[in-house]
């Protein structure tokens, strides 16, 4: 799901601001009351209304990948993923499951699928 973006969220304090209960200004923008008790928090405490960044560490294991997978793909097109997982795992030394090979495979556009 995508973040409110931050013209909405404004429009959502101005009215809370301007006295109107929550309950109304939730059902007029279609936020939940949760989510504008958060805004007014995240507007007390930082003084403005941007995105937060997403929490978490940046992922290791795949930091290359996305690198390196189109050389591989180029030289070995017909490969399986567990192939591929393999050969990851010898360069880089990390092991990676087919499943989080085939989503690196699907953001460059690859499909499995052979074409004829």
């Amino acid at each position: 799901m995508r973040a409110y973006s931050e013209d909405l969220r404004e429009r959502v304090i101005r009215a809370v601001e301007a006295g109107r209960p929550r309950d109304e200004v939730a059902a007029r923008f279609e936020v939940s009351v949760p989510t504008i008790e958060r805004w007014v928090r995240l507007k007390r405490e930082t003084g403005g209304l941007a995105r937060r960044p997403v929490p978490g560490s940046v992922a290791v294991k795949t930091a290359g990948l996305q690198a390196a997978l189109p050389g591989r793909l180029a030289e070995h097109a017909d490969a399986t993923l567990a192939d591929h997982c393999s050969w990851w795992r010898e360069m880089s030394g990390w092991h990676v499951s087919t499943a989080t090979m085939s989503r690196a495979l699907t953001r460059l556009g690859w499909t499995r699928k052979k074409s004829r």
